[in-house]
């Protein structure tokens, strides 16, 4: 039988948030922007590079979160096996730790896939403007750093 303390188990729940939300909210951003692409390639699939670009931007969050998922069960001893029962306090402080990547990451891929998407239709109607679309996309990726940023320092410190 697989046994856990709560502070494992807490832990482990904070690493699947931070994967889950951030992954989702860069599945449902790359998704608005695909959608908006979809249509402007349907009536010039020439820009196909362009849109390509501007749909992947949204899903760099989902990869934050599963570096700061993998690193968070990494430092809980899980992969390397290691595992020990942690304390109630130890999980919350990965649960913790986990969170900025999962709440920020996740909103900020839904933001940055509608600016994503609004950058779309700049490149449709005005193709040499195409870098000022992206230039939006990624000061929404700024704030998605400092959610990384956070949650990393955060679980370096535990």
């Amino acid at each position: 039988m697989f046994g856990i303390s709560t502070g494992a188990a807490i832990g482990m729940l904070g690493a699947a948030l931070a994967v889950c939300l951030s992954g989702a909210g860069s599945a449902r951003g790359t998704g608005v922007a695909g959608q908006a692409g979809t249509g402007l390639l349907s009536e010039d699939p020439s820009k196909f590079g362009k849109v390509l670009i501007l749909q992947v931007i949204p899903g760099t969050q989902g990869l934050y979160g599963l570096v700061v998922g993998f690193m968070c069960l990494l430092r809980m001893g899980v992969l390397d096996g290691t595992f020990a029962d942690l304390a109630f306090v130890d999980g919350c402080r990965y649960l913790a730790a986990c969170l900025p990547i999962a709440i920020g990451g996740g909103i900020s891929a839904v933001a940055q896939g509608r600016v994503a998407a609004g950058s779309i239709n700049l490149l449709a109607k005005k193709p040499d403007d195409w870098s000022k679309g992206m230039v939006l996309c990624i000061t929404v990726e700024f704030y998605a750093i400092l959610s990384l940023l956070a949650s990393l320092l955060m679980l370096i410190r535990i």
